[in-house]
């Protein structure tokens, strides 16, 4: 039986977005009644679609009697989570022409690395990267030539941005193939430590590069539970992966084996009925409901506070920051995965994995069953885990293809129940993420990486207008005290919102010292921070007036976890009388920043997506 919360929440979000999401569905509706594509192409236009095609290729294009599949790539071969995707391509488009169909590499899509930009002013273009990605899947899908898509994503804005992209195109079948981590380096705790070390200054750059070098190491997503994994997990508990694909390590049997069933599935399904599982179908306010409840179950990136908003808006669905708070109050929290705890992501896979997690979440009430994925209806199969069919093999062409892969239950148990525990068993009775209100406004904190002994914090604030500047005053000493840092004009108007996550190695030396330390900003962490207590995405933010521009150096601030509460210990009337405190207009051009002015006139505020482009409401 479903949680009466879980039911209470889906009831108001379906009915608040009534009229949002009938209007979607009646343009995807529109859009399948529409003659099947490529029989409407002049010929000019169908010559051009197959100029580069080989001539089986050609010939099955002119034909159209058989689907041709989009593949919507995000390779590159600095961005190590996404460099095993330079072969996918070739894969699909093999087991394609198994079922005498085509494939296309329809389009391709930045991909940019967090971990490169980090405290650098190319991270002024992160958050605005999933809207550019958004509209280059909707730019590569407007040829129209197209009867399924692959979207080839995994990590921070790619994926929020190809599912956005997408949406648009929701009549057609529309599957995620992820490339999976990298096998663990050096523990996570280990770097975490070494880099507080290096920011006091007791460890060499060329200690810390080891480390570093350890810890991301080769192909494959970074093994912490940050926004990529988060993404993982997400378009698997909304049933757009295939089951328990998520983690499975790249250049494996089982990865390739995974991917050419995703391509047997499409084709299959649209052999079938010639039509598919479409995207709009399979996106709907309980699918978004579900992507939620696997957020908090897992303590996952408080990116996605903002991303599952402008994702959920794109398919006509409207979620609230409320929303999220009052599912957290019920949901257990299931995982501890870094920084939530000392395990990574391949520990996770082995404890049990996405089967154990969806199977205890839906037979203990907090996920909807009736909703569609790509492989049909319910979630009985995501209670499952792929294992290698040694006995059988993909024929593609006159070669041996991957190995075919079989489902098999997940375990009873958890394998390790200091990674993944049971409902009955959790490591919390309330999710991983709450929502701050005061005097400040609202915003955003990750409680399931903070010690319970951190999570209230009342001090007076140290105010900056960058991380840089806390970093100063650090390496000069003038932070050895209590104090909660103000960090001011970091908002997706001012700055695009960047993560500030150069600040945690700092913030959590100072912790480990004794002192009382916090976080407010209208700017993002990371999402492998935790440690310190931040509330972040704080809304409004400093350039739209928001109240965080009126705070002075040496204020009483109160950061309330359990509570919910964030105040500024400000009377009224006094906060009326003070004037906003801005710097001058900062740096806005270089690093292609100037290119982005646009994005931050438009953008919308953090609770309600960071969006730079009109979604309807």
């Amino acid at each position: 039986m479903l949680h009466p919360r879980i039911q209470e929440v889906t009831e108001r979000v379906i009915e608040r977005s009534k009229a949002t999401r009938q209007a979607y569905l009646a343009r995807i509706q529109q859009a399948k009644k529409q003659t099947r594509v490529r029989a409407g192409l002049g010929c000019g236009n169908l010559a051009h679609v197959m100029a580069a095609c080989s001539s089986s290729d050609k010939a099955r294009l002119k034909e159209d009697e058989q689907p041709n599949l989009a593949i919507i790539n995000s390779y590159n071969d600095m961005l190590s989570a996404h460099e095993p995707y330079k072969e996918y391509p070739d894969l699909i488009k093999a087991v394609a022409n198994k079922f005498d169909a085509t494939a296309q590499v329809a389009g391709g899509v930045p991909a940019m690395c967090d971990g490169v930009t980090q405290g650098r002013d190319g991270m002024e273009l992160s958050l605005f990267s999933r809207d550019v990605i958004a509209m280059s899947t909707a730019v590569a899908l407007s040829h129209d030539v197209f009867d399924g898509v692959f979207c080839l994503g995994v990590c921070d804005k790619i994926v929020p941005g190809l599912l956005i992209g997408a949406l648009s195109f929701g009549h057609l079948p529309i599957f995620f193939l992820p490339a999976g981590p990298m096998q663990s380096g050096i523990p996570n705790k280990e770097k975490a430590r070494i880099r507080q070390k290096f920011a006091q200054g007791l460890v060499s750059r060329e200690e810390l590069l080891e480390a570093e070098s350890a810890s991301y190491h080769s192909a494959g997503t970074c093994t912490f539970y940050g926004t990529a994994n988060s993404n993982q997990m997400l378009m698997e508990i909304m049933g757009l992966h295939l089951p328990g694909s998520s983690f499975i390590n790249p250049y494996t049997e089982l990865r390739d084996g995974l991917t050419a069933s995703a391509v047997e599935t499409m084709l299959t399904q649209l052999l079938d009925g010639k039509s598919g599982n479409a995207l709009a179908d399979i996106v709907s306010e309980k699918t978004v409901i579900n992507g939620l409840v696997g957020l908090l179950s897992t303590g996952g990136s408080t990116n996605h506070a903002i991303h599952l908003v402008a994702m959920a808006k794109a398919a006509g669905v409207q979620i609230t920051w409320k929303d999220m708070a009052d599912l957290s109050e019920v949901v257990p929290l299931l995982t501890r995965i870094y920084p939530n705890g000392h395990a990574d992501v391949n520990h996770f896979q082995a404890a049990g994995g996405m089967g154990f997690l969806m199977r205890e979440l839906r037979d203990g009430g907090f996920l909807h069953n009736d909703v569609k994925t790509i492989v049909g209806e319910g979630l009985d199969a995501y209670t499952m885990e792929p294992l290698l069919d040694i006995n059988s093999n993909v024929i593609i062409s006159d070669n041996q293809g991957p190995a075919k892969v079989k489902w098999v239950p997940v375990p009873e148990n958890s394998l390790d129940e200091e990674v993944l525990r049971p409902v009955a068993n959790p490591f919390n009775k309330q999710g991983g993420l709450q929502l701050l209100n005061g005097n400040l406004g609202k915003a955003v904190i990750k409680v399931s990486a903070v010690q319970e002994q951190h999570q209230t914090v009342t001090a007076p604030a140290k105010v900056f207008s960058s991380q840089s500047e806390l970093q100063e005053a650090f390496t000069a000493g003038k932070l050895n005290q209590d104090f909660i840092a103000v960090i001011k004009e970091q908002g997706p108007k001012a700055k695009g919102m960047p993560e500030l996550h150069k600040l945690t190695p700092v913030m959590a030396t100072l912790q480990d010292q004794g002192f009382k330390v916090a976080i407010v900003t209208d700017g993002r962490m990371s999402g492998a921070s935790g440690k310190v207590p931040a509330a972040i995405h704080l809304a409004p933010e400093a350039v739209e007036g928001g109240a965080i521009a009126k705070v002075h150096e040496g204020d009483l601030i109160t950061l309330n976890a359990p509570k919910g509460e964030l105040v500024l210990h400000v009377s009224d009337e006094e906060m009326a009388q003070r004037e906003l405190q801005l710097s001058p207009q900062s740096q806005t051009f270089g690093t292609g920043r100037e290119l982005f002015s646009g994005f931050r006139h438009v953008v919308s505020s953090a609770d309600q997506g960071a969006c730079s482009f009109g979604i309807e409401e």
